[in-house]
C-alpha cells in the first residue's frame, strides 16, 4: 500500500516522534459523502509545520503538538484543562481510499483532510487464452 506524508516529521534531528511525554489523543469527527471521507479535528494553537499526517489506503495517523505560549512567566494556574504537549490520533478507515489524492487544509483552527473514496470495480472480465 502506498503511504503518503502530508507534512514533515515533528522532530526532524532524530526523525522519530517524542515518546518521552504524556501523549494526549486527539478529538476528531470523520463522515462521509458520495466521493469522499471527510475527517476534521480542532486544532487551535498549533504551528501547521508541527502536524504530521500519515496515511495509507485504509489507515490515517495524525500528530502534532501544542505548545503553551509564555509558559516560563506563568506563576500560578487557576484552571488547566486545556491539553497541551504531543498528541496523536491514529484509526482504521470505515472504507478504501485512494491515499495520494488525500488533501488537508486549516481554516480557523479546523484541520479538516479529505480523503477521496477508491473506486473499485466491481466485476472484471477475465479472457481465457489458448495456448
Amino acid at each position: 500500500m502506498a503511504e503518503k506524508t502530508i507534512s514533515k516529521k515533528i522532530n526532524k534531528e532524530e526523525n522519530v516522534w517524542p515518546a518521552s511525554e504524556e501523549e494526549g489523543e486527539l478529538a476528531i469527527d470523520l463522515c462521509e459523502t458520495k466521493d469522499e471521507l471527510i475527517l476534521q479535528a480542532a486544532i487551535g494553537g498549533v504551528n501547521i509545520n508541527e502536524i504530521d499526517i500519515s496515511i495509507t489506503n485504509d489507515m490515517i495517523t495524525i500528530r502534532g503538538e501544542r505548545n503553551r505560549e509564555g509558559k516560563d512567566k506563568i506563576d500560578k494556574f487557576y484552571y488547566s484543562e486545556c491539553f497541551w504537549g504531543p498528541f496523536s490520533r491514529s484509526l482504521i478507515l470505515p472504507q478504501e481510499i485512494n491515499a495520494d489524492k488525500a488533501k488537508a487544509s486549516i481554516k480557523n483552527g479546523l484541520l479538516s483532510i479529505y480523503l477521496p473514496k477508491l473506486i473499485k470495480t466491481k466485476k472484471k472480465t477475465l479472457k481465457i487464452e489458448e495456448e
